[in-house]
């Protein structure tokens, strides 16, 4: 079931500046812990992990790690952390799997068919939930659940309930969770736009209109207030 080994090696130095460095050198930071041994710190090869991050499987993927003069354990990413940027791994989380002992991990839903309600009665299929919760041996991990969506009309949805049996692995999720259904297309509300009469002209422009004609009528009487003083002295 692995998809195949990554190999590491045991990091002595810690912090940001040593992760940088690592970087530079075509490595990242990783961190392996669980099943009751002691956490390691690691330096993995970022191609590796991301091969795992985008196999059909995903991060329920089972690899090997193999650790430079240390041990060979079989494991699964737990974490990860992308450059939003760049687009680049930057750490990965990765825990020691027991491949007796059972596991609850998130599988993708995955619909086939075209629904009638759609096909025959213009609506609109949508995903409520993509994942659902299950519980099962690692060798036992199913890759998806797939749901045949032929039948469905319109206004009609698949539960988790309606999710086939597998008796490889048990459904956690509430059965009352709908996962899928079909529903009419939203109407399109149209915003009647009235016809804009001329605008009025703005009362702070009339405002500023009389305010000028009154400034002017000041001093027009001022002026004339000075001119009489000086017909007396003549």
């Amino acid at each position: 079931m692995a998809l195949s080994n990554v190999t590491a090696e045991v990091r002595t130095t810690r912090g940001k500046n040593a992760a940088r460095l690592l970087r530079r050198m075509g490595m990242v930071p990783a961190v392996l812990y669980g099943h009751k041994k002691d956490s390691i710190v690691l330096s993995v090869n970022p191609k590796q992990i991301s091969a795992v991050i985008h196999s059909s499987r995903g991060y329920n993927t089972i690899f090997t790690v193999d650790i430079k003069n240390g041990e060979s354990t079989s494991v699964m990413l737990k974490d990860w952390q992308f450059d939003p940027v760049s687009g680049n791994l930057l750490h990965a989380d990765l825990v020691r799997i027991a491949m007796d002992k059972l596991l609850q991990l998130r599988i993708p839903v995955i619909a086939t068919g075209e629904a009638k309600g759609v096909k025959l009665q213009g609506g609109i299929f949508e995903f409520v939930l993509r994942e659902v919760e299950v519980e099962c041996l690692p060798a036992d991990i199913p890759e998806s659940i797939t749901i045949d969506i032929s039948d469905l009309d319109l206004g009609a949805n698949v539960r988790v309930s309606d999710l086939p049996v597998d008796p490889k692995f048990k459904i956690l999720s509430d059965p009352e969770l709908v996962v899928a259904h079909v529903v009419s297309p939203k109407e399109e509300k149209v915003e009647e736009v009235a016809v804009a009469e001329a605008p009025a002209e703005p009362e702070v422009i009339k405002k500023g209109k009389v305010a000028t004609e009154e400034e002017g009528e000041e001093e027009k009487e001022k002026s004339e207030e000075k001119k009489k003083p000086e017909e007396k002295k003549k």
